[in-house]
Parts: structure tokens; C-alpha cells; sequence
């Protein structure tokens, strides 16, 4: 049964998300005492993520009833891919190499075997949580969050659509990939702000990133000055002017691809959010060509990492951490299940020597998608987040083919 929130009005929800993130950048700004202690073991990226968690948890807000999400997901992450992309250096970007391409499919695949194995392994205490017949039958509903995982909500779309999953119970599968999903992101937060412990333990070679990392912040610095309402208001216009296109291209290029059949692999590229995302980013690259790229210098990162903490907030509303609760046998499945998914990756880095980048951006390509992909990648370093969306694309495209077989496998273990 569905609660309203004690605060419905979203003049007074976004009020409450930006007191809260206020006040985390406030403190964890302390360089002594309690705070640093604090933040030297929970990174103020998590907090911003699982404070406004807590308060849909406790019933004073929640997304069911506010539009913040939709509009920091529609409106201001395409800015801040935008504002973000425009000191890319392209020529650094093609120098990581192979290894995200490795880590993103090493995570496709975890989600591909990850299904059936988690059936197995649940089957083993409690088969009914697996079983179900004809439009009931469990895989069925799996079948969706293979599509969410490896794609995205178009490719979920599309599973469901392919398998016809009992709808009435659907809502469940929904609730599995929320909380799951969610509890994963977390998880991935945390270790960014071990990132250089986890890299020292992977015997990682993060040279590539870091020399990245150096060549943005020293054109950066090279360029640096203080801002004025001129440059803000310029900012302002190309970010949301970029808004603007990326909106009106992506009903367009959607619209190409609305007769495309569900199961086929460009089914992904009917979705809107999709084209939304590829445009503003094919923007925020083509400026990084133009002296618009000197607003680097004017803080353009440092605002569009404002709307991705906005986003981050937005997404935490999502997670009821009293839903892991509901159906503990569905969401047992789900866990075990991103559990290995977790573990190839973790596998796979150590053997490869992949960067703790590599293994959150691709494995957030996978589950989280464009929305949260570019968050955790701007999180190393702002000038990363193009890396989260390139690879976010790769997952659409080949999201609802990695499903279909996952879900087959699925059917197969249920079966035996």
C-alpha cells in the first residue's frame, strides 16, 4: 500500500535536497576534527545519495509524488554533460585503451550468467521464490531486470513486451531493480573514496586516467579566472540551448525508430532519454572544438557537477530501504545475483589490472544506464562522465539481445 509523504510540494522537496546538500558540502569541507575523521571513511557522494533515501524511507518525501527526478534527469543531467564535456580532450580519452571496453562487457556478462546462476542457487532453498507457471513464471518477470540491467528502462520495456510477465505482478520485479540496483550504486559510492586503496589491492595501472585527469585540470588552470554574471549567463545559454536541441533532436530521431520490432537490438533507439543524452553529449564534445572551451576556465565543470549533485540527491528518493523488507525472497534473488555480477567484475579487473574506474563506470553502464553511469565516472573526475555515456550506449544497443539470452538460460534453470 502506498503512502503519501508528508511533504508533497516540490518547491519544499528540492528545498529540503539542497539544505541537505548544503549543508554535506559544508561539512565535509572541515579540514579537522569530527568531519574529516567522518569523511575519510563515508564519502560526502554517498551521503548526498542515501540521506534523501532515508527521508522517503521515513515517509517525508518521496518520488512517487514529486517530479524532481524527471526534471533533473531530463533537464539537468543534459546540461551537465554539456558544461562537462567542454574541455574534453578526445585525444586523452582514446588513450584509456581496451580495458573500460573489457570491464563494461565483463559486467554485460555477469548479468547474462548472473540470472540463472542466482535461480540455481535460490531454487536450492526455497524453490517456489523461483518457480511460478505459464505468464507467472518467475524468469519471466527476470527477464525485465536483464533488460534493465544490461540496457536500460527501453530495453526493460522491451522484455517485458517480448515475455508478457504477468503484469499485476510486475510491480514486484520493479521493486527488485529499485532497491538491488540501488543498494549496488551505494555499495560502488563508497569504493570511490577507497578508489586509490581498492587500485593499490587490483595492482591497477590508472596512468592513462590520471594523465587525463592532469591535462583537463592544467588547461584548466592555464585558462582559470574569475567568473562573471557575463560568463555565468553564457553558460547558462549553452548548456540549456544544447538543452533545448537535444530535446526537440531526440522527438525526432525517436520517432525513426518507432516502428522498429521490440526484440530487435535497435528497439533502444527509439527511446527519447536516449537520444537526449547522445545529443547533449555530441554537443558538449563538438564546443570542446571551439573557444567555448574556455569556460572551463570560468568554472563551467564546477556548475554542471552542481546539477549531477542535484540528479545524485534525486536518485536517492528512489530507494525505500524499508522496501528490502517486502519480498524478501524476490529481492534475495537480486542480490545474489548482482553479487555476481560484482564478483566477474572484480575478477576480471584483478587479472587484467583494470582501475577501479574502469569497474565502476562499466558496471553502472550496465545497471544504471545513461542516468547514473556519467554521475559515478564525474565523480573521479568531471572531464570522465563522456566515458560513463559512450559506454551507457553501448548498453542500449545491446541490451535487449544480452537479456534475451540471459532469459533463456533463465527458463532453462527454472526448468532443471
Amino acid at each position: 500500500m502506498e503512502h503519501t509523504p508528508y511533504f508533497t510540494n516540490d518547491t519544499i522537496v528540492f528545498g529540503i535536497i539542497a539544505i541537505l546538500l548544503g549543508a554535506i558540502f559544508y561539512t565535509s569541507g572541515k579540514k579537522t576534527g569530527f568531519w574529516k575523521k567522518f569523511y575519510g571513511i563515508v564519502p560526502a557522494l554517498l551521503l548526498c545519495y542515501l540521506l534523501p533515501a532515508i527521508l522517503n524511507s521515513v515517509g517525508l518525501i518521496s518520488d512517487k509524488s514529486s517530479q524532481l527526478y524527471f526534471v533533473a534527469s531530463r533537464y539537468l543531467l543534459p546540461a551537465s554533460l554539456v558544461l562537462m564535456t567542454l574541455s574534453i580532450n578526445l585525444k586523452a580519452i582514446a588513450n584509456l585503451g581496451v580495458k573500460a571496453l573489457i570491464m563494461f562487457f565483463t559486467g554485460t556478462i555477469g548479468i547474462i550468467i548472473g540470472g540463472p546462476l542466482a535461480i540455481l542457487f535460490i531454487s536450492l532453498f526455497s524453490p517456489e521464490t523461483v518457480g511460478g507457471a505459464d505468464f507467472d513464471a518467475v524468469w519471466r518477470g527476470l527477464s525485465t531486470l536483464a533488460g534493465s540491467w544490461i540496457g536500460g528502462g527501453a530495453n526493460q520495456a522491451a522484455m517485458l513486451e517480448i515475455y508478457q510477465y504477468n503484469p499485476d505482478k510486475y510491480g514486484g520485479m520493479v521493486l527488485v531493480d529499485i532497491v538491488v540496483a540501488n543498494l549496488w550504486m551505494a555499495i560502488l559510492l563508497f569504493g570511490i573514496g577507497k578508489s586509490n586503496r581498492i587500485d593499490k589491492w587490483l595492482k591497477a595501472d590508472n596512468s592513462a586516467i590520471e594523465e587525463l585527469k592532469e591535462k583537463v585540470s592544467s588547461f584548466a588552470e592555464s585558462i582559470k579566472r574569475n567568473p562573471s554574471l557575463n560568463d555565468y549567463m553564457i553558460m547558462m545559454g549553452l548548456a540549456f540551448g544544447a538543452v533545448a536541441i537535444a530535446h526537440w533532436g531526440s522527438t525526432g530521431m525517436a520517432s525513426l525508430f518507432e516502428n522498429i520490432p521490440k526484440d530487435s537490438a535497435l528497439a533502444s533507439f527509439g527511446s527519447t532519454f536516449f537520444w537526449m543524452v547522445t545529443i547533449a553529449t555530441t554537443i558538449g564534445v563538438g564546443l570542446s572544438f571551439t573557444p567555448a572551451k574556455n569556460y572551463e576556465g570560468a568554472g563551467a565543470s564546477k556548475l554542471g557537477s552542481i546539477f549531477i549533485y542535484i540528479l545524485v540527491a534525486s536518485i536517492g528518493m528512489k530507494m525505500d530501504l524499508g522496501a528490502i523488507f517486502d519480498n524478501p525472497g524476490l529481492i534475495m534473488i537480486g542480490v545474489v545475483w548482482m553479487a555476481i555480477h560484482a564478483g566477474l567484475l572484480i575478477l576480471v579487473a584483478k587479472i587484467i589490472k583494470a582501475p577501479f574506474f574502469f569497474l565502476a563506470v562499466g558496471s553502472q553502464a550496465n545497471v544504471g544506464g545513461a542516468a547514473s553511469a556519467p554521475v559515478v565516472a564525474a565523480e573521479f573526475h568531471p572531464s570522465l562522465a563522456s566515458v560513463g555515456v559512450l559506454l551507457a550506449v553501448f548498453g542500449y544497443v545491446v541490451g535487449t539481445y544480452g537479456a534475451i539470452l540471459c532469459t533463456i538460460l533463465m527458463e532453462m534453470a527454472a526448468a532443471g
